[in-house]
């Protein structure tokens, strides 16, 4: 969602150049100052400096821009404020939807701002270390019974600890896995996990694997499935990243026949394929059934352990040279043929720190980030406690039933009593209740570790919002950053209200705006043909005997097809239909007049069978619609644009537009 309001508000600013980030740290060591007005709303200066810095970035243009691009940047810019300005009016910004979900991005943007960015670094480069490395590993699942009493959990601890003795002393490990093993898929694999990587375990399970030796087994490791003892089977440095490409053949689950014809095709491709003479590419091109990569060779993105499903990742994986092709592979997709392109190491720290860093952020290891951050959030923001009433409290709350608590305090005057001061100001009993009953926590009656529990998120929240208030205050990149979200949601909004959903809902206006421009959506002479593109060479001759005689009809394809695709399914492929024919890679190559040619496209003998001729024409509303609809978008907009300024009154600060002209202007 961040992404989509931050592509829409770059592009209806639609910046073209910008200057670098030091002509904004430049701008902002003086005073602000207006660069415009509109309405009665003052606009400084340091926010379009901003959005020009941050497109710049975006575009990797050149420091200065010309003139008349300043002037174009300025005119979007006006435009865009506008907008806002327009959605602010119309009560936009007071709506319960923009609210909740600015409250969502705020959440998002304020996260690289924070005390618990920086000391992520730390852990951010351990597990960037780990990553250079896979491990194989086996595992023993020991899990707690149902409510499981303290002698329930030493039980099962002591019986981890008896298995580890017994593999210790020669016992099979995975057939100890299989006896023993609590996890469900020990019944197959015997405890097996393969390799993995950092970050793909949990915190407490990777940390114990990663500090094994090549045959070593650890003591009882607890994480929240349980008790497992883990051995080391091997140790070897990350084999990095591939990139392959593959064919597909799909298949539909539960139907034989489709499982059947499949099996037929990906092994005719697969006996193509060891012809001296096949070319990859094109093979893929006519047989995949990959939509998505067929055009580019079958090119899928680059892969790592873990990231695609087992069954392709075990076969692509085991491809040694580039260039070297898999005998065909079933996953639940259907059937591949997978092709080797390139290798490369894992990728650098730079790179990969966003994933890392995200990944992190769902791990247990950010418990452990956490106790720091408190730490310093309490030294920064001078948070003192006030020991004696804390422990006042918890003594109520121990002597106390959970619908007592609150009159206890009551009737002890304590609801103003101050538990903690943050930067001086104080947090008050009766604030500490109100969070209590606001995230509907329950304190269990004589639990020290519950009532611990709940103060510690009350000074965490409490903490938070200080550090949160201090950057609103006192960032500027991050007020400029809250700002650019806070009008890209409205610009959305507005832009979807006035323009995107009453174009597309607005079947009148869209008529009419067809009716008066129709002349701008009209079909070039079409032709319609049937095009066949030859697979198998040693098929041409009886295609051609097959087409030489014949007209173009409607069922010409299928009586092809019945004819030989029936048993030869890769001799050709067609495509059949209405074309503007000079704008077509086939038919534009070939003479209008004649009802049969052939002709060789891209290597292949191809067949085309030629019908009516239709002349240039304006297209009907029902086949150009999709066009309609997005030149009538650009013209609502523009009415909006013109509307909005004989709204509003702009007034521009000359002096001020010439002082940042002279600073990203070239000369």
């Amino acid at each position: 969602m961040i992404k989509k309001y931050l592509w829409f508000s770059i592009l209806a600013i639609g910046f073209s150049c910008s200057p670098k980030t030091i002509v904004v740290e430049e701008a902002q060591e003086q005073a602000p100052v207006p660069l415009m007005t509109i309405g009665n709303e003052e606009i400084l200066s340091d926010e379009f400096l901003y959005l020009l810095s941050k497109n710049r970035q975006f575009q990797e243009k050149e420091e200065k821009i010309s003139p008349q691009e300043f002037e174009e940047n300025l005119e979007l810019f006006i435009n865009y404020k506008l907008k806002v300005k327009e959605a602010e009016n119309l009560g936009l910004d007071t709506l319960e939807e923009f609210r909740r979900e600015f409250e969502v991005f705020k959440d998002d943007l304020i996260q690289p701002f924070l005390i618990k960015n920086s000391l992520q670094q730390g852990e951010l480069m351990k597990a960037y270390n780990r990553m250079k490395e896979v491990v194989k590993a086996s595992h023993i699942l020991l899990q707690f019974p149902n409510n499981a009493s303290r002698e329930d959990t030493i039980a099962v601890f002591r019986m981890a600890q008896k298995l580890k003795a017994e593999a210790e002393a020669g016992a099979d490990f995975n057939e100890l896995a299989l006896e023993y093993s609590d996890d469900p898929s020990a019944k197959e694999n015997k405890g097996s996990l393969g390799y993995f990587t950092a970050l793909q375990m949990v915190h407490q399970f990777e940390d114990a694997a990663y500090s094994l030796g090549i045959g070593e087994i650890s003591d009882p490791i607890l994480t929240n499935f349980g008790y497992h003892i883990i051995k080391v089977e091997d140790r070897k440095p990350n084999p990095g990243e591939i990139k392959v490409s593959h064919i597909l053949v799909r298949t539909q689950a539960g139907d034989p026949v489709s499982e059947e014809r499949a099996l037929r095709k990906i092994g005719e491709i697969y006996s193509e394929l060891q012809k001296p003479e096949s070319v990859w590419e094109d093979v893929c091109r006519i047989y995949s059934e990959d939509l998505g990569s067929k055009n580019s060779g079958g090119a899928l993105p680059w892969i790592s352990l873990g990231t695609v499903i087992p069954e392709f990742e075990r076969v692509a994986f085991a491809l040694n040279e580039e260039g070297e092709i898999s005998p065909p592979v079933k996953t639940p997709y259907g059937y591949h043929i997978i092709r080797l392109e390139e290798r490369r190491p894992i990728a650098s720290f730079e790179e990969m720190e966003p994933m890392i860093k995200s990944r992190i952020l769902r791990d247990s290891r950010s418990g452990l980030i956490q106790s720091q951050v408190t730490a310093i959030q309490k030294s920064r923001y001078s948070f003192v406690e006030n020991e004696g009433m804390v422990a006042q409290i918890q003594g109520i709350i121990n002597q106390s039933s959970a619908n007592e608590i609150k009159d206890a305090i009551n009737s002890r005057h304590l609801q103003d009593s101050v538990l903690f001061t943050v930067q001086g100001k104080p947090n008050t009993v009766a604030d500490y209740l109100n969070f209590l009953e606001a995230e509907k926590g329950n304190v269990r009656i004589g639990s020290k570790n519950s009532f611990n529990g709940s103060l510690e998120r009350f000074i965490e929240a409490t903490l938070n919002q200080t550090e949160e208030k201090d950057l609103t205050a006192n960032n500027q990149e991050y007020k400029l950053l809250l700002q650019e979200y806070r009008d890209g949601i409205l610009l959305f909004s507005l832009m979807n209200e006035k323009v995107w959903q009453k174009a597309l809902m607005d079947s009148i206006g869209q008529l009419k705006f067809y009716e008066e421009h129709k002349e701008n959506y009209t079909w070039n002479e079409r032709l319609r043909a049937l095009i066949v593109i030859m697979g198998k060479e040693e098929s041409s001759s009886s295609v051609r005997r097959f087409l030489a005689d014949k007209k173009y009809r409607s069922d010409l394809s299928d009586r092809l097809e019945n004819t030989f695709l029936l048993n030869n399914p890769l001799a050709f492929t067609m495509e059949e239909g209405l074309f503007e024919w000079e704008k077509h890679p086939i038919l534009s190559k070939i003479d209008p007049n004649k009802e049969f040619q052939e002709i060789k496209w891209d290597g292949k003998t191809t067949f085309i069978i030629l019908g009516e001729k239709v002349p240039s024409e304006i297209k009907k509303f029902n086949e150009t619609r999709g066009k309609v609809i997005q030149d009538y978008q650009q013209y609502l907009e523009r009415e909006l644009v013109t509307a909005l300024k004989n709204n509003y009154i702009i007034r521009i600060n000359e002096d001020e537009k010439n002082k940042i002209y002279n600073l990203v202007v070239g000369n």
